[in-house]
């Protein structure tokens, strides 16, 4: 029974009280911040839209206040994401959005959702995939405009509790396995924050208030890496 009540709330965690974020424009890329502001488009899952964290404190707006702070101009971030959503429905919502503009960078975060369902690595590794061809396609076509971030370890925090922390763990690293070899065959950025989730278990502080997502301070250390690699592709 406890288990059961478990389940029901992680998933009310995850597909509750979430609506898909508004969209702004995006410009085509361009290297010259004299004449246009930089685009960032951020697709993914509760972690994009920072489950509990207000919107200014998601990783995708930090990383754009990094940057400002250096004198590099982003306008604000597209974000298309979803607490629960797995591959296949981030997916369907890319299709439905009907995005024709193309983006200074594109970022991915996903896979958290196939994990916890159970879904397999084999049907991961497809729709990630086709995912990432997608990124591509709003980057211009341009690889090496696209990050992808590894899927963080909820193992780690306080709703893992009672759980196989290390089964978590170890199905966690086999889907980050699948995307930063996709990434790699596809020769787009790869940012492993992974390591820096699995810090939440010795520092709370990391952890959101709902004890399932990360909190601004979890998200910053994402930001400040993902501003870095941000910095080099823009500069």
């Amino acid at each position: 029974m406890g288990y059961y009540l478990c389940s029901m709330l992680f998933f009310l965690f995850l597909g509750a009280k979430n609506e898909q974020i508004p969209m702004t424009p995006g410009n085509h890329p361009s290297k010259d911040t004299s004449i246009n502001q930089f685009t960032y488009l951020a697709l993914g899952d509760s972690y994009t839209i920072g489950e509990s964290v207000p919107e200014n404190e998601r990783f995708p707006n930090q990383t754009a206040r990094l940057l400002a702070a250096e004198g590099i101009s982003l306008a604000a971030p597209r974000i298309i994401a979803k607490t629960g959503w797995t591959t296949d429905e981030l997916e369907a919502a890319i299709a439905e959005a009907q995005v024709t503009d193309t983006f200074s960078i594109v970022t991915l975060l996903i896979g958290v959702n196939n994990q916890y369902r159970g879904r397999s690595v084999a049907e991961y590794k497809t729709e990630f995939t086709r995912l990432l061809k997608q990124a591509i396609h709003f980057a211009a076509d341009h690889s090496d405009r696209v990050v992808v971030l590894s899927i963080p370890d909820w193992g780690a925090v306080p709703f893992a509790e009672g759980r196989d922390r290390q089964q978590i763990a170890e199905e966690i690293d086999a889907f980050n396995a699948v995307n930063k070899s996709v990434s790699k065959k596809f020769k787009v950025h790869y940012l492993d924050i992974t390591a820096d989730t699995r810090k939440a278990q010795q520092d709370p502080a990391l952890v959101a208030s709902d004890g399932l997502h990360y909190s601004a301070k979890g998200m910053a250390v994402w930001a400040g890496k993902l501003a870095g690699v941000m910095r080099s592709i823009l500069q």
